[in-house]
């Protein structure tokens, strides 16, 4: 019997030191919450044919979920062929803007070439990768050209064909009209030339056309001596 109230006292003792349930608040709830969401996967806002179009990379930073960047080639290949898009002619600035879309490629800069007959190609200046414009200035008028657009990075820079243009490739060809002054010259000369053409009919119709003696006026005049 007297070991019944120290048996009793130890379990008292012990549950004493066990640290009871505390009831979880509405709050504690919403964290779990909040803390279990999962965002759905979007694609970065990326045009590979936007000009001055920030790297996708940069593009993930911010933002509470990585947004999706497309798929690129390997940095240690080197980049696919650039697409050439619209080709705007100014004539009377002797100058071309021309567009591209970027390759799904690491790129590191860009780059122009321009061949006038069969001569070699004009390089331009280096472009960063963000760039999908570019001028082309002292075009003459009336010239034919071909342009192409290279993308480079550290293991090599993008293929320029050889044979041909292909459709949708990196090169086009350039044609520029001649100058309006030009066209006004020729349309002048065209009309001095008519105009000295009628002129020298006229003249010989109504004087030298006696002088020398109409045929039809002689025969006439024959037959009527008959």
């Amino acid at each position: 019997m007297l070991g019944s109230p120290c048996i009793l006292w130890l379990l008292a003792v012990t549950l004493s030191l066990i640290p009871r349930a505390q009831p979880m608040a509405p709050q504690d709830f919403e964290e779990e919450e909040e803390d279990n969401t999962e965002w759905p996967p979007v694609r970065c806002d990326y045009d590979h044919c936007r000009h001055m179009q920030v790297p996708c990379k940069e593009l993930q930073r911010p933002g509470p979920a990585a947004c999706l960047c497309p798929g690129l080639s390997s940095p240690a290949q080197p980049p696919n062929q650039p697409r050439l898009g619209e080709v705007r002619i100014v004539a009377e600035e002797g100058r071309a803007v021309v567009h591209w879309c970027a390759p799904f490629s690491p790129v590191h800069h860009y780059w122009l070439l321009l061949w006038e007959g069969s001569g070699d190609p004009q390089k331009g200046p280096l472009l960063n990768a963000t760039v999908r414009r570019a001028e082309l200035k002292g075009l003459k008028p009336g010239g034919a050209y071909v342009v192409c657009v290279v993308a480079a990075n550290e293991a090599g820079e993008s293929l320029v064909p050889r044979d041909g243009i292909p459709a949708f490739g990196p090169c086009g060809r350039l044609s520029m009209p001649p100058r309006p002054l030009t066209l006004v010259h020729a349309a002048v000369g065209v009309g001095t030339a008519l105009a000295l053409l009628s002129c020298s009919v006229l003249t010989w119709h109504f004087c030298l056309r006696d002088r020398w003696g109409c045929p039809r006026r002689a025969t006439a005049r024959t037959a009527g001596a008959l």
